[in-house]
């Protein structure tokens, strides 16, 4: 069982919930006999008044809407360091927090989302990327350029691209079915070429900032029982160069 922030808050919950059911039970017990309750401790009354506070966290949390920061640069231009993002926890099905085993619902992943997943190699780390490939999907990068069964991704020249590391960056607009967005490419690294298989029940990830990305390129495509939900707001953004909220991306719908 891995010990992260959602292990923890269960935890907390099964711990403030016996204790409030304990001294109601002790209470009852009391009343009965004839006597006259006792003062309750300072930690009943707090377990009291924090239990159906951390029970309402727990549930949205778990099943409704998960609120996630984003840590690096992987997943620019779409999103940025400092980025603070609401997740659909029920996009892909419904599923019990820690084992991430599916209650219910069918939803899948379609090409173009933004999908949280556990990191497949540290479960207890989260990633953001987008889905490029579904299961059965052949996967091919050459020279920069992403081809999904055999047909290239459309892609237009949308400029150049300043980022605080690299000013060597040129933007695309790229269409994978529904959704438009944009990747960059940092001239000064390297690109991974490489020709991939997606088996079933797997999706391939891959970062907008191409060049600067680790993803399914690298670890592999990612199961389907590592999916948490799928990105679609930006609720706060912090600018980590200038240290201050960057307010024109607050309320952003993601794509």
């Amino acid at each position: 069982m891995l010990f992260d922030f959602e292990t923890m808050l269960v935890l907390v919950t099964l711990l403030t919930g016996i204790t409030v059911a304990w001294a109601a039970f002790r209470r009852r017990q009391v009343r009965a006999s004839g006597s006259y309750p006792a003062r309750e401790g300072w930690w009943i009354e707090l377990c009291r008044s924090l239990f159906p506070v951390i029970l309402l966290v727990l549930i949205i949390r778990s099943f409704f809407v998960e609120p996630f920061r984003i840590p690096s640069g992987s997943m620019i231009p779409t999103l940025l360091p400092g980025d603070f993002i609401l997740v659909s926890k029920f996009a892909y099905g419904v599923r019990l927090p820690i084992t991430n085993q599916r209650l219910f619902g069918d939803g899948r992943p379609e090409r173009g989302d933004l999908v949280v997943f556990k990191y497949p190699e540290n479960p207890s780390q989260d990633y953001i990327k987008r889905v490029v490939g579904l299961p059965g999907d052949q996967i091919v990068f050459e020279d920069r350029r992403l081809v999904v069964n055999g047909e290239p991704v459309p892609r237009e020249e949308a400029g150049s691209y300043t980022t605080p590391t690299d000013r060597g960056a040129n933007m695309f607009t790229e269409r994978l079915g529904d959704v438009e967005y944009n990747t960059i490419h940092q001239l000064s690294f390297g690109h991974p070429d490489g020709e991939y298989q997606v088996p079933e029940g797997h999706y391939f990830m891959v970062g907008d900032n191409r060049d600067r990305s680790a993803d399914s390129r690298r670890w592999g495509p990612v199961s389907e029982e590592l999916l948490v939900g799928r990105a679609f707001l930006i609720w706060m953004s912090w600018d980590t160069n200038n240290n201050t909220v960057n307010w024109s991306r607050i309320g952003d719908r993601i794509r």
